[in-house]
């Protein structure tokens, strides 16, 4: 289950940047998934209740978390084209050309975090 470790490296960096900006809790995780990283969000949800629990995480114990997934698009190097496509299904809709190049859909990142930051 490659989502526990996924998740793991999104809450080091999460609970990171909350103590740098001096938060108190984190309230809410936004990420996105590229579907070409074959992530599955369950199991991404999964990993996040269940590392939210132990202690070096408590800071986002309270938190939710929201996965965006990222359809793949592709660029063709023939034509020029951009389209979406299933993981499968790479060749040209237009000129049915193979030699295409992934330019969306192996997104993995933090698009942004909610904190509770004390007011002095």
């Amino acid at each position: 289950m490659h989502e526990l470790g996924i998740m793991t490296g999104v809450m080091d960096a999460v609970c990171e940047s909350a103590r740098q900006a001096g938060a108190t809790s984190v309230l809410r995780i936004d990420l996105s998934v590229g579907e070409m990283t074959e992530a599955i969000v369950d199991a991404l949800n999964f990993a996040f209740e269940a590392l939210r629990e132990l202690p070096e995480y408590a800071l986002c114990e309270h938190a939710t978390l929201q996965v965006n997934i990222v359809r793949p698009k592709s660029r063709c190097l023939e034509c020029g084209a951009e389209f979406e496509h299933d993981r499968f299904h790479l060749f040209c809709p237009k000129c049915d050309s193979f030699a295409t190049q992934l330019v969306a859909g192996r997104e993995m990142q933090i698009d942004s975090i909610e904190v509770d930051i004390p007011s002095d």
